[in-house]
């Protein structure tokens, strides 16, 4: 069942809401526009608000469904881990779209909304004042991701909690490498401009 369950967590994580969304409403392939990332920011400033958020919650349902679908099947701390591991995996390198997808952040928060919810709404908390201090979602992603560690030592206190804390956020500062060199040259888009 265990195997089974990171099998499902991948599947999950690999639904391309973001694709479709722009595929289905606009006709337009995201990977090929803005950032080439499939999330629910490129979505917003492609496609628009209403569907940003609709893959937003889809993004953060599938991370939350693959840790809680392994916990509903009995499995131990490291296998909801690693389901909630592999359904980033298949959000940032999705079978369907050539393995090339979005950058997992909303994934993450819903994995670590099922995983430890404290620390997920925490995150969520330094996402949400960052974007309103500097209007830059990838800034506010990064820091809610370097977060992430501190705030599962100090709401969870579990080792395999702790470690993927770790890798969410070694995954999230690797996705996001080319926004930081913008953030750093002052060319990041704000929200409300485009890319």
């Amino acid at each position: 069942m265990g195997f089974f369950s990171l099998i499902l967590g991948y599947l999950l994580g690999s639904i391309p809401s973001g694709w479709l969304a722009g595929r289905w409403l606009k006709g337009i392939d995201l990977r090929e526009l803005g950032s080439g990332s499939t999330g629910a920011t490129n979505v917003l400033r492609q496609v628009g608000k209403g569907p940003a958020l609709v893959v937003f919650l889809i993004d953060v349902g599938k991370g939350a469904a693959a840790v809680l679908l392994a916990r509903a099947f009995g499995q131990s701390d490291w296998i909801q881990v690693l389901a909630g591991l592999t359904a980033l995996a298949g959000h940032i390198w999705p079978v369907w779209l050539g393995f090339k997808g979005g950058k997992a952040v909303a994934t993450g928060l819903g994995m670590f909304l099922g995983l430890a919810w404290p620390v997920g709404l925490a995150s969520f908390g330094v996402f949400l004042l960052t974007l309103w201090l500097f209007r830059i979602v990838s800034l506010s992603s990064v820091l809610a991701a370097v977060s992430l560690p501190l705030l599962m030592i100090r709401f969870s206190g579990i080792g395999s909690y702790i470690l993927i804390a770790l890798v969410a956020m070694g995954l999230v500062l690797w996705r996001h490498r080319s926004n930081l060199s913008r953030i750093l040259e002052g060319s990041e888009p704000k929200v409300g401009q485009k890319n």
